[in-house]
């Protein structure tokens, strides 16, 4: 058996399970609504309350892998920017005057559950802690 052959597809490892669960830890920090979290992930109502209650067991796609993904690095950019985690955590709900936002919340952009808007905030927050694009 080949060494791909042994490897198990990212849906059916347990990481997107334990991304998930963190992802879960970090939208409660920043204040998210359920309504929110769902419409971040794009996940189905009943889908949000089985995977809250078990993580493990949840299918996701591949673009809702992305999208822990890119939730994950918005929290690590934040961390690396602020040592106090009133600022980690309280930065996404704050509103933001810089173009882009106008005026918005980075939480309130991100919660239209568009991709490109998860993508867009990443990116610019990755610039306020010196990351090159």
């Amino acid at each position: 058996m080949s060494q791909a052959q042994k490897l198990k597809p990212l849906e059916k490892s347990r990481a997107p399970g334990v991304g998930l669960k963190t992802v879960f830890i970090i939208l409660d920090r920043w204040g998210c609504t359920a309504e929110q979290i769902q419409n971040i992930l794009q996940i189905s109502r009943p889908a949000y309350y089985k995977y809250r209650k078990n993580p493990e067991q949840a299918n996701l796609t591949h673009d809702q892998i992305e999208r822990l993904s890119y939730l994950l690095n918005i929290h690590g950019c934040l961390r690396m920017i602020f040592d106090n985690p009133k600022n980690v955590y309280g930065f996404m709900s704050l509103e933001n005057d810089n173009p882009y936002f106008n005026g918005k919340s980075p939480l309130e952009i991100i919660s239209s559950g568009q991709f490109a808007a998860l993508y867009e905030t990443f990116r610019r927050i990755d610039v306020l802690r010196g990351g090159l694009w």
